[in-house]
């Protein structure tokens, strides 16, 4: 399937490895310095894109987490051109290490994987002079909520990208108050780019 050029450069700004020392070393206080990985896997590839996900503590890099799948397809409406419809790895921990370690990723198929159904955002585009902004929400009435080692969790899901930086606002919420726990509480993590990775056309 031949995808737009809006979906290629979405997945070429979203794959590859990232890191966002510079916020860690500016506010410690709120920020982990993280590195995050986005690799393409092969994986719905009738009518997607679709990437692995993993980030780990820059001080324990041989300890990545928080693996996820994100697909990525076209939806024919040009508000929201794009999806983002997230899933969870039925094995998480075997697939640890993916991001630098293709081979580990290469040959999950979609039945090792769980569908996450209120997990998904809706992606806008701008087109700048010569290049793209994409900006990543939830709809509305969307609740994203999973199964982790026996506890329901909820999170709110979100990022914007453009060629220069990649800003995710990704946060644990609590049930009972709806306030957040963890992750970007004070505003979005930014990443800039330290290497690319090749997603297909």
């Amino acid at each position: 399937m031949r995808f737009s050029s809006q979906l290629l450069v979405l997945a070429d700004y979203l794959t590859g490895e990232f890191d966002n020392q510079q916020q860690a070393l500016s506010d410690p206080a709120w920020y982990v310095h993280l590195r995050l990985w986005q690799a393409p896997i092969p994986i719905f590839t009738e009518d997607s894109i679709t990437i692995f996900a993993e980030q780990a503590n820059i001080i324990s890099l041989d300890k990545p987490y928080r693996q996820r799948i994100m697909r990525l397809r076209e939806t024919g409406n040009s508000d929201t051109p794009i999806t983002v419809q997230y899933y969870m790895p039925q094995d998480p921990g075997g697939l640890a290490g993916g991001g630098t370690n293709p081979s580990k990723i290469q040959n999950l198929t979609s039945d090792q994987l769980e569908l996450l159904p209120g997990c998904v955002l809706n992606v806008s585009v701008k087109e700048l002079a010569s290049c793209y902004e994409f900006s990543a929400v939830p709809p509305a009435e969307a609740k994203c909520t999973f199964t982790y080692l026996g506890n329901t969790v909820q999170v709110s899901l979100g990022f914007e990208v453009t060629q220069e930086e990649l800003k995710t606002y990704d946060k644990g919420i609590d049930e009972e108050t709806g306030r957040a726990t963890w992750g970007a509480i004070m505003g979005p993590f930014r990443y800039r780019k330290v290497r690319s990775q090749e997603t297909r056309s």
